[in-house]
């Protein structure tokens, strides 16, 4: 089969229902999401023992009673003395129950990423054959899920050992016989070469590890094999069919390297999360269906979907309206739950003022301080990032049974208003918030309701009271709602960099 239409399928897909795939890679970036539940839920634990025990209140006076931080830079003699301050706060913090709960709350949130993210894994790659098939992939992924995870979940510790065992055997080899030749010829120079030469020989074998790795989920996938089943059946497609093995992986690398390239350039003018949106939206679900789509050619199973005959830009034009149009549909179906979280959003901004009550006159914010310096084009295109980010991994993650859409409420609530109530000059800061605000909110608060819904929708399917295709339905309608909310958020991105840190300067 010619290598043009591997390339061809992965586009065909693209172009055709993106929402029957894309939820499952937005899913994979609301992991973290999803796992800081964890360290939230100790903080809480923490609060709880420190504020039993009395260490908060002895935390609180000596903040008080501390200071405003003077400045390291103009002064580094004062701000190590106004540091030394801090001793007895984290005198108050170092216990050992406070350890334990560190300790496991660590543990717990590097296991529950792990298998999280095999799940996802899993998942995804089972919709990339799905929609390879013309089938639907939703459904196939949710299959996927249930079928292959734990299959997955053994590659990737599998492949974990492999280079822990790769790295410390030849580690520990290159550390013996370079000690050894140091001491036979009374030079430690002669020994660089022979560390040299393991960390090249650990490199190629890394390689090759990770080439035949990238093909064992997919032979999971397709050829419903095991562990190690699907590691035979990766290096035989590699042996039979070795020029569309090598077309993904040069594929591949010229893709990492150009979104490595892109998101170091727009890091440098700080717009951090459009590398994040890109591999998220393109990059891996692409790499993900070349893939699929040489092993599926490999395997006689390559029947994608009919490729679009509009032209991309039509196809743009019709993706933004459906996604205004659902994104208004849902906030006119679920009044309940846009009330719901409304009330979560208030009563987070509540305990945020309430805890930054005490600190008031210790700890300063400053909106005209944040906003110096700021170049409106930058500052625009960051903030439609940032948000949009949190605002898809709001949603996504509310398949977690609606907690972490929960907790993504009220921890934005607590943030906003302890800066609120540390605000130097509340009238500045209401002037800067409004004109961007009113649709900036709004549009935070529907994710979190589509979390909500989410979230509902894959607790009524784990419990047998909806099928699998209602919670497909509920996971592509989202991304159609977060299209829409993206509107928004472009528009109050705008603004918030062009017009909010300047108009109402023209009336102080």
């Amino acid at each position: 089969m010619a290598l043009s239409n591997f390339v061809a399928a992965v586009i065909a897909v693209f172009r055709r229902r993106p929402g029957d795939l894309l939820p499952l890679y937005l899913l994979g970036v609301a992991i973290p999401a999803i796992v800081r539940v964890v360290p939230f839920l100790a903080i809480g634990i923490a609060y709880l023992f420190l504020s039993r025990s009395g260490r908060l209140e002895a935390i609180r006076t000596h903040l008080v009673e501390l200071d405003p931080p003077p400045s390291p830079d103009a002064d580094p003699e004062a701000f190590d003395a106004w540091a030394s301050g801090l001793e007895p706060i984290f005198d108050q913090l170092v216990t050992l129950p406070l350890a334990v709960l560190a300790v496991v709350t660590i543990i717990a949130s590097v296991l529950l990423f792990v298998v999280l993210s095999a799940v996802v894994a899993a998942g995804q790659l089972a919709a990339c054959y799905g929609r390879l098939r013309d089938e639907r992939g939703l459904i196939a992924g949710i299959d996927g899920v249930r079928r292959y995870w734990l299959r997955f979940l053994g590659l990737f510790l599998l492949e974990g050992l492999c280079w822990v065992a790769v790295l410390g055997a030849i580690g520990i080899g290159a550390t013996l016989f370079g000690g050894i030749v140091s001491l036979a010829t009374g030079s430690a120079a002669l020994a660089l070469p022979v560390v040299l030469l393991g960390v090249f020989v650990a490199f190629v074998v890394l390689l090759v590890v990770r080439a035949l790795f990238a093909f064992a989920p997919v032979a999971v996938v397709v050829d419903d094999a095991g562990v190690f089943g699907s590691l035979r059946s990766a290096a035989g497609f590699i042996r039979a069919q070795p020029v569309e093995a090598a077309f993904y992986y040069v594929i591949a690398i010229g893709m990492l390297v150009g979104l490595s390239t892109l998101t170091g350039l727009f890091s440098l003018v700080d717009v951090v999360t459009v590398g994040s949106l890109v591999s998220a939206l393109v990059a891996m679900p692409a790499l993900d269906l070349l893939k699929s789509a040489v092993y599926c050619g490999y395997r006689d199973r390559l029947n994608p979907p009919e490729p679009r005959t509009r032209s991309l830009r039509d196809g743009v034009r019709a993706g933004l309206r459906r996604g205004w149009r659902e994104m208004v549909s849902f906030v006119r179906a679920r009044p309940g739950t846009h009330a719901f979280v409304l009330g979560l959003g208030l009563l987070g901004f509540w305990m945020g003022w309430a805890a930054a009550g005490p600190y008031v006159g210790t700890f300063d914010a400053s909106i005209a301080a944040r906003l110096e310096g700021i170049f409106p084009p930058t500052m625009a295109a960051n903030l439609f990032g940032n948000n949009w980010f949190v605002a898809l991994t709001t949603a996504y993650a509310g398949v977690a049974l609606a907690v972490p859409a929960i907790v993504s409420l009220l921890f934005n609530g607590v943030f906003l208003g302890i800066m609120a109530r540390l605000e130097v000059d509340p009238l500045e800061l209401a002037a800067f918030v409004v004109p961007h605000g009113v649709l900036e909110i709004p549009a935070i608060l529907i994710a979190g309701a589509l979390g909500v819904s989410v979230g509902v929708t894959a607790w009524r399917t784990w419990r047998g009271r909806a099928s699998r295709t209602a919670f497909a339905d509920a996971l592509e309608r989202a991304f159609w709602v977060l299209i829409g909310i993206g509107i928004l958020l472009a528009i109050a991105a705008v603004i918030e960099g062009f017009v909010s840190p300047f108009y109402y300067r023209l009336f102080l």
